[in-house]
């Protein structure tokens, strides 16, 4: 008994134990949301997820390729994925690291597209530590015969995506650039969906800022022009690279028409965005303007409340200096002929701050 367990323990421990795969080396299954393989403008593999390698492998056949939807891959992944589609070793660093700018470059045969996501996140209240837009970026690996997204931040889902673009079998026979042309509007759509919900915002803030009763507190202000700072790192900068994408000749001619819809879907959120940009500044500036005025008014009525009290001191230190020559020490009316000229110059001076606006 004792000379099997030690020998049990010398196959685990031992020198001819068999090496373990450290855990940084071994692919996350996690990562990997959806596998398929088009052909036709339908989906081939079925509705169940097919290993992506077996997909490599059948990609480019009769017109086939394969869409593969990645989530926050680690580096055993993507390295794996590079193997079976043929990648380059840039595109593993890129794909494994998130917060990509938008933009569009192609190495080799392969195009890569960054897109940012975006999100609203609803709140009930506007404060000054509220989180109003939610981002993370979407690359798009489109090949010969395979489309690779890899999305990064709990933005942006895509299965909703391919299931519009599986519904739609003639924009699919387009092949892989589909996918990149459904990612893409599908980005521009959120974006417009965020825009109106911020507008929301900016309309509530007017409404606050020219109330006539007002709160004192503007940090909110501050909060939402800084949320649109990194809206509009999503949206403006994509311009160029849809631009760019036009201009590339794998793009199927099929799909052009499609891309300029989304360009200038593209034109009328980022129109808006900088528009927000331009009103929240406006918004801001008035607020500051607001807040300087009341307390200019404070001021005004600081200084004509001390106005009025230098009257009775003014008096009361003239006759309280008890020189003997003074008039009206020794009449035992002078203490009330004091107090009712405290009292009438006292208000003839309130009445005429009260007249110019001063209180």
């Amino acid at each position: 008994m004792r000379g099997a367990l030690g020998r049990l323990l010398q196959s685990i421990t031992g020198p001819h134990a068999a090496p373990r795969t450290p855990r940084a080396q071994r692919a996350d299954p996690d990562a990997v949301v959806d596998c398929a393989v088009y052909a036709g403008g339908t989906r081939r593999s079925g509705p169940r997820q097919i290993p992506y390698a077996e997909a490599a492998r059948l990609a480019g056949r009769r017109g086939a390729f394969v869409w593969l939807g990645l989530h926050e891959p680690d580096r055993a992944t993507m390295t794996q994925v590079a193997a079976a589609f043929d990648l380059h070793e840039l595109h593993v660093e890129q794909a494994v690291a998130g917060g990509h700018r938008p933009g569009v470059e192609v190495l080799g045969a392969v195009t890569r597209l960054v897109l940012r996501t975006a999100r609203y996140v609803e709140h009930d209240q506007l404060t000054a530590t509220s989180e109003v837009v939610e981002t993370g970026d979407v690359t798009v690996l489109v090949g010969p015969s395979f489309a690779i997204t890899v999305r990064h931040g709990p933005v942006g889902p895509l299965w909703q995506v391919r299931r519009e673009l599986e519904a739609r079998p003639d924009v699919l026979r387009q092949g892989p650039w589909a996918v990149a042309y459904a990612v893409g509007s599908r980005m521009v759509d959120s974006y417009l969906d965020v825009a109106g919900h911020v507008e929301h915002d900016l309309e509530r803030i007017e409404e606050e800022t020219f109330a006539s009763v007002r709160s004192s507190e503007f940090a909110h202000i501050y909060q939402l022009k800084r949320e649109m700072v990194e809206f509009k790192r999503a949206v403006l900068p994509l311009a160029d690279p849809l631009a760019r994408l036009l201009e590339l000749r794998d793009v199927p001619t099929g799909l052009r028409p499609y891309l300029d819809d989304v360009r200038g879907r593209l034109a009328r959120a980022s129109d808006r965005v900088s528009g927000f940009d331009e009103l929240l500044n406006s918004v801001l500036q008035a607020r500051l303007a607001q807040v300087s005025v009341d307390q200019n008014h404070d001021m005004r009525k600081i200084a004509s409340w001390a106005a009025i009290a230098a009257v009775p001191t003014v008096i009361a230190g003239i006759f309280g200096m008890n020189f003997t020559e003074m008039p009206g020490l020794d009449s035992p009316y002078g203490f009330w002929i004091a107090i009712i000229a405290m009292i009438l110059i006292g208000g003839g001076v309130h009445r005429t701050l009260k007249r110019s606006g001063w209180l």
